[in-house]
């Protein structure tokens, strides 16, 4: 597939985003490097992480993701064919200036880059004027060390106030927005901010496309859940709309010869506004089988098949 223009942000992806979370945390050397070579030989585009993965497993402090992705860019030269997103507010001083200014050294020291393609506000933070936040990064876009930036997290009320703020100040905008998307985690995206982003032109990418792994299918019951770390974060889902979900993706399986996983992400890649899911693999075979989703087509009646659950 083509890629897509993201927002005005002077970025162009195709509708798949690897995730980059999982890299020095459930996947080693060895399967981060492989899956990485793999997204670059499938053509892939853009790959996201944050300076915060993966600070919550024990004897982590954070930056373990981009150090692993660091490495990979030095061994394999491949800087000129991905594009790089991180993110910086999760982390012990939020989105104050000196913060900013410190953890995208950070960041830069561990990826090995000289420049980041799209700098992500990775939460709102109440605590610090949007002006001054806005101003920090308006530093690092004036010196090339940072492309594009993006906000993670946002309310649609914060998103239009900072893209106020920046047109009143003279700063950079926000050119794309990161929220949670999936069939059963649609709150925060649909409704206010999906128009704001439609109407501003900012561009989508999703996090969460597989609900923590629950719409691949693989967790059905609570005897499934022991299947990986994950299971208890998708507990919830057992319940509710879950298995509803599952079935009317289990009818379109059916018909189309796709996998859960890729129909998941190809309804995400569907809503208007999105210009792509973010989906994380820890082996080459499953990387092949999420970008497969590339290549899916939904019909107006599955979509709405799917919507309707």
């Amino acid at each position: 597939m083509s890629e897509k223009p993201l927002g005005q942000s002077g970025l162009s992806i195709r509708p798949f985003v690897l995730g980059g979370n999982v890299f020095g945390m459930t996947a080693g050397r060895d399967a981060s490097f492989a899956v990485l070579d793999r997204f670059v030989e499938l053509g892939g585009g853009m790959i996201d992480t944050a300076d915060v993965y993966s600070a919550w497993v024990p004897g982590h402090k954070g930056g373990e993701s981009e150090s692993m992705m660091g490495a990979w860019l030095k061994h394999s030269g491949a800087r000129d064919n991905v594009l790089i997103a991180t993110k910086v507010g999760m982390m012990p001083g939020g989105l104050k200036p000196d913060r900013i200014r410190e953890a995208v050294q950070g960041s830069l020291d561990r990826l090995g880059v000289d420049t980041i393609d799209l700098y992500f506000a990775h939460k709102d933070d109440p605590d610090v004027p949007l002006d001054e936040a806005l101003g920090a990064f308006a530093e690092l876009v004036d010196a090339g060390i940072v492309r594009a930036i993006g906000a993670s997290n946002y309310s649609a009320e914060r998103l239009a106030e900072a893209l106020r703020v920046a047109d009143e100040n003279g700063l950079p905008r926000f050119t794309a927005m990161q929220p949670e998307l999936n069939l059963l985690d649609r709150a925060q995206y649909e409704g206010a901010l999906q128009k704001l982003c439609i109407d501003e032109g900012l561009g989508v990418v999703t996090y969460f496309s597989l609900a923590s792994g629950y719409l691949s299918g693989k967790y059905r019951g609570a005897d499934d859940l022991g299947k990986s770390p994950r299971g208890a974060r998708v507990k919830p889902y057992l319940e509710g709309k879950g298995p509803a979900v599952l079935a009317a993706m289990d009818r379109i399986a059916a018909e189309t010869g796709a996998t859960l996983s890729q129909i998941a992400l190809a309804w995400v890649a569907a809503q208007p506004g999105v210009t792509a899911p973010i989906a994380s693999a820890t082996s080459t075979a499953q990387l092949d089988e999420l970008m497969g989703s590339l290549d899916l087509r939904l019909d107006d009646g599955q979509l709405e098949a799917l919507g309707a659950t």
